[in-house]
């Protein structure tokens, strides 16, 4: 008795009821009766093919390729960009391609957008106010914290003069510029903070203190190269004799006294006048506090004698 006998035939006819026993048969079955499955459909009729070959030369015999192009507005498809643009030109069916610079509204024009975002005010950098545009975010924020819509609140505490920002009130009083304390300069404001932020929040506590309340720097004949008045620590040239002594009296070469508070973001950034740490935070660059907590950080500098604390 032959052993297949024994065991039942596993392996069956794609198409037909007949089964087998080895693989080989059932394969050699199908070839010889063209009995392979067909899975392969073709895109527009009935027909089956068993290869994607077979299937892809029926459809360019017969153009019976499926349309792939989309009308933007219905369902309808089509078989070329052409014929899909006569067809949205002839029942007006283009997608609006205008967006709104804010929500996902789209409009079929630049008038219609505009309409919408200004009665909205969902324009993306704009002043409504003052009905102005701004290329990015920071340029929009610097106006809007301008004295155009901040005014002058922050008052100097001796001459009470306005300011806009605690960056200007600071400046004002680290260049000696107040009628009223011409005691203050830089140095002098670096000395009054450092002792009262004792936990060194914003100063550096300098090792050496080169102070230079006294000193003034006097340009020679010798700053001269031939072409311009050259900075001898930097090299920078400059035009005149008179801007090169502003340059070398300002703070540019001066110790960093200040630091960032932001700790938490590890800014790392340090600043050689008070003035320059108050615009950082003001610019919100390093995200440690919003504008107007700053203009009321300043009162705390100059209007107490507490630990200073941000």
């Amino acid at each position: 008795m032959n052993s297949k006998n024994h065991w039942a035939p596993t392996f069956e006819c794609e198409t037909c009821d007949e089964e087998f026993y080895y693989e080989r048969d059932a394969e050699e079955h199908m070839r010889d009766y063209g009995h392979h499955a067909r899975t392969v459909p073709c895109e527009t009729c009935q027909m089956m093919f068993r290869t994607q070959e077979s299937a892809n030369q029926h459809m360019s015999a017969r153009g019976h390729w499926a349309p792939t192009i989309p009308c933007e507005m219905c369902d309808r498809m089509f078989h070329s960009v052409r014929a899909a643009e006569q067809h949205m030109d002839a029942l007006g069916h283009w997608a609006p391609s205008v967006p709104c610079e804010t929500c996902s509204r789209m409009f079929y024009t630049e008038g219609e957008a505009e309409q919408h975002m200004r009665k909205k005010n969902h324009f993306k950098n704009y002043c409504s106010s003052c009905d102005r545009h701004f290329q990015n975010e920071n340029n929009l924020r610097m106006h809007l914290n301008s004295n155009i819509h901040r005014g002058q609140n922050i008052v100097c505490p001796f001459c009470r003069r306005g300011f806009t920002a605690a960056s200007g009130l600071s400046h004002h009083l680290e260049t000696g510029s107040c009628p009223q304390a011409s005691n203050l300069n830089r140095e002098t404001i670096y000395k009054i903070i450092e002792k009262r932020d004792k936990q060194g929040t914003i100063t550096n506590k300098l090792l050496e203190w080169h102070s230079s309340n006294d000193s003034h720097y006097s340009v020679t004949d010798y700053a001269f190269n031939g072409d311009c008045w050259e900075c001898y620590v930097c090299h920078r040239g400059f035009n005149t004799r008179t801007a090169l002594n502003s340059h070398l009296n300002s703070p540019v070469h001066k110790q960093k006294l200040y630091r960032c508070p932001n700790s938490k973001q590890k800014c790392g950034k340090q600043f050689i006048t008070l003035a320059a740490l108050f615009g950082h935070l003001e610019s919100e660059s390093c995200a440690f506090m919003r504008f107007e907590k700053v203009q009321q950080q300043i009162k705390g500098v100059f209007n107490s004698s507490r630990s200073i604390a941000f």
